[in-house]
């Protein structure tokens, strides 16, 4: 087929028969993980009552009323600078800072009170114009050779005030003047082409929200770009494929392992080894999408959906047996496996194209539930 063509991990195969196949297994495992671990920390900042708080926890898909939540309020809340790991990423953490310009955080102390060297950019935000100390604070970012992105907030409030009244009420029009107006308010503060983006914090999907992380993906180092990625809401579809971009290059490193699992001459070790990997990689899928694994796997075997289904390995065996092409493969891998001088190496093929398909059909069925569930499609 041309997916076995494209990723065809047979020279791997040779690798595994002259080498130690669970040292092989490890070193992908320890690939990926670390793939998955590179730390990403953002720092928002801005005045009191800019929506700092519920931008930060807009980003991690976190409503205002949870437990998790970053306090939020018309007063100053933030005090003291307060992370905020990602719910399914704790390696990407965002950072709540005081406002700029308060007794206790000085404009020209503030960078090195909060320990500016951890983060990796700054969000500077604002609900109404930009103003003195943001501006400094821009500077100052720049000398310490890090970047910054200055968010307008409260963008939907602002178009409601201004529908009741104009007469003839333009979006586009009003969104262009209110980003013209803070350019060139920036400008006059000495900050040349600044990058002003324009959100809603409870409308994400709105505005300039995903244009704010295009652009963050795109100046980040490439190890973190990734990270950035999968952490995000599903706000566009565009979002979800990259995220299902991002996923389907992993799935060959997934196959590898369970033709390692092949490799053992043992009846059974292949299945259940393949199992495991397929249910850490659904479990992944349910992650990035923000899906319920459980919920999207009864509905493949067509049995009545329960709220908050649980993701099982049980459940996923029952889905893969549902599937004809995977049975019969998996079937042929464990006879195959006893044919002496190539038994082996047959069933490792066989066994990665089965787990490599497998995988490509459970995350072909996670990124259509995350399209229609946003209403993408």
């Amino acid at each position: 087929s041309r997916i076995h063509r494209s990723y065809c991990i047979f020279p791997s195969v040779e690798a595994l028969k002259t080498g130690d196949a669970a040292l092989i297994a490890e070193k992908v495992k320890e690939y990926l993980e670390k793939h998955e671990q590179v730390p990403l920390n953002i720092a928002v900042t801005g005045e009191t009552g800019s929506g700092k708080s519920s931008f930060v926890n807009a980003f991690r898909g976190v409503d205002n009323k949870d437990e998790n939540a970053a306090a939020t309020g018309c007063v100053e809340t933030t005090k003291e600078v307060k992370s905020y790991n990602h719910p399914k990423y704790p390696n990407v953490t965002l950072w709540d800072l005081p406002g700029i310009g308060t007794t206790m955080f000085p404009a020209d102390k503030y960078l090195k009170l909060v320990g500016f060297k951890k983060f990796d950019f700054f969000i500077i935000i604002s609900a109404d114009r930009f103003r003195e100390n943001d501006a400094k604070l821009a500077q100052e970012i720049q000398k310490m050779g890090k970047k910054f992105y200055f968010v307008r907030t409260k963008i939907d409030l602002d178009m409601k005030n201004q529908e009741r009244s104009q007469r003839d009420f333009n979006e586009k029009n009003n969104l262009h003047r209110i980003r013209k107006n803070c350019i060139e308010g920036l400008e006059k503060l000495l900050i040349p082409s600044p990058k002003v983006f324009l959100i809603s914090n409870f409308d994400l999907h709105l505005y300039d929200f995903e244009r704010l992380c295009n652009t963050l993906e795109k100046e980040l180092p490439q190890h973190q770009q990734h990270v950035l990625l999968l952490a995000l809401p599903n706000i566009s579809q565009e979002v979800c494929n990259k995220k299902r971009e991002v996923l389907q290059a992993k799935i060959q490193y997934y196959a590898l392992m369970s033709a390692v699992g092949a490799a053992v001459p043992l009846p059974g070790t292949s299945t259940v080894v393949d199992a495991s990997i397929i249910l850490a990689f659904v479990t992944k899928c349910e992650d990035v999408f923000h899906i319920d694994g459980g919920e999207l796997l009864l509905s493949l075997v067509k049995e009545p959906v329960k709220s908050g289904g649980k993701l099982t390995l049980a459940l996923i065996l029952r889905v893969l047996s549902s599937s004809i092409l995977s049975t019969s493969l998996k079937a042929t891998e464990e006879g195959t496996r006893f044919i002496p001088g190539i038994g082996i190496p047959i069933a490792m093929g066989l066994s990665s194209l089965t787990t490599y398909n497998a995988l490509k059909f459970f995350l072909d069925n996670f990124t259509k539930a995350a399209l229609e569930t946003e209403g993408l499609c």
